[in-house]
């Protein structure tokens, strides 16, 4: 695993994985079923690192055209790691996205569940959550 913010622009792969630093250890059998997918993963920690440096960095890595597939994985729960599926939006707002596979997942009980970008969006409106949450009780 290589620390998102310590790798080069170049070097990526056309399947890219970002994660939660702590997921590996945190839910180690989630991990190693993103392990199949690819073994080019970053790990970067939301908690330490601001998100802005996250976005930054990732539009340089993905301005390179090399890169087909961004997975994004966190635990669930964490107010740091949801940060890190907010990079998509604004990846989306500097550049084109539509030539990359974008794919959202939370480990949960050591598996990953994939989370729709949509679910994602409503995460950060707090009224329409809350419009949401009333309207089904």
């Amino acid at each position: 695993m290589k620390d998102l913010l310590k790798t080069n622009c170049f070097d990526t792969q056309e399947t890219m994985i970002i994660v939660g630093s702590c997921l590996e250890s945190m839910q180690p059998e989630a991990f190693k079923e993103l392990e199949k997918i690819s073994n080019n993963i970053y790990d970067v920690c939301l908690e330490k690192e601001h998100l802005n440096m996250v976005v930054t960095k990732l539009i340089g890595m993905v301005a390179r055209e090399k890169i087909k597939k961004l997975i994004f994985a966190t635990i669930d729960k964490s107010p740091h790691c949801v940060q890190l599926h907010y990079v998509i939006k604004e990846l989306e707002n500097a550049m084109d996205l539509s030539n990359i596979e974008i794919i959202n997942y939370v480990a949960v009980n050591n598996k990953l569940v994939e989370i729709p970008i949509e679910v994602i969006s409503i995460s950060k409106n707090l009224s329409k959550l809350k419009e949401i949450h009333f309207s089904n009780n």
